[in-house]
């Protein structure tokens, strides 16, 4: 069997696992590619349930992407208020802004201009929203990629692979390789027994774990959220800070950096 009938024969056992065994999330119950987005930039550093409520609040409050890019900002911070690196709050009205304005790209270069919107967010809705035949690469498909290659794959290695071995349409394709991470091909002891293309997988043992993420607790973020969440609910930021043991200084640091990002200023100047 030539590698490229190997490759069509692997995608066609992922689509048809894919088929019977994909997870039921709202975002995928269309391809309207703005609660695409909507999800896309959610699940940045998030996990899936702690976005699902989120998703679903933003969606009964905004259901369009007009009504997103016309809401209140200080009211779109507060739905936002629990996933966390709030800047992406203010970029996603930013690209909802953009978007009621020109109209959607329907290319991946469109899309990466739109705010907050990088080369995974773009390929992910371009695939999936658009029907562009391009792998959205993210840590999950590194994992899977590294190991049907059977070496630890990144930069122009890992894209090139991808492109190469990319099924179609790649939108499934992405969302499979997608939910194949998070059930199957784990990152510690894959159940190599019921994964659909085990068969044609290089060695399932290649895994390079990502960096570990810093502390949440006594951590710079957790400060920045507190005191915006304080501060959308009218409570002192000072008090806030100093209950969480923080000194003046780093509370005031603190209040610098969302003024900087735009976060308190914005809702200062919508209330």
């Amino acid at each position: 069997m030539t590698l490229v009938a190997a490759q069509a024969e692997r995608n066609e056992s992922l689509l048809t696992w894919f088929k019977a065994n994909s997870r039921d999330l709202p975002w995928r119950r269309s391809t309207d590619p703005y609660p695409v987005l909507l999800s896309e930039v959610m699940l940045q550093q998030t996990q899936v349930r702690r976005v699902l409520p989120k998703f679903e609040a933003f969606m009964e409050h905004w259901p369009t992407i007009e009504s997103l890019a016309a809401a209140r900002t200080d009211e779109l911070l507060r739905v936002w208020s629990g996933l966390g690196y709030n800047s992406r709050a203010l970029r996603l009205q930013d690209a909802a802004r953009w978007i009621t304005r020109s109209g959607w790209p329907d290319t991946l270069a469109g899309l990466c201009e739109l705010p907050g919107v990088g080369s995974y967010t773009a390929a992910a809705v371009g695939a999936i929203s658009f029907g562009i035949d391009v792998p959205a690469v993210d840590t999950n498909l590194t994992r899977i990629l590294s190991r049907w290659a059977g070496e630890p794959l990144s930069g122009a290695m890992l894209s090139e692979y991808a492109y190469e071995v990319v099924g179609t349409p790649a939108g499934d394709w992405n969302q499979a390789l997608m939910d194949l991470g998070s059930a199957v091909c784990i990152r510690q002891a894959p159940m190599c027994s019921v994964c659909p293309v085990s068969k044609w997988c290089g060695d399932p043992t290649v895994y390079e774990p990502p960096p570990r993420q810093s502390r949440f607790e006594g951590s710079h973020r957790q400060l920045r959220g507190a005191l915006l969440h304080a501060h959308l609910n009218g409570t002192d930021l000072h008090d806030i800070g100093r209950a969480l043991n923080r000194s003046d200084t780093e509370i005031a640091l603190a209040l610098s950096a969302l003024e900087d990002e735009g976060l308190i200023d914005v809702v200062l100047r919508d209330t």
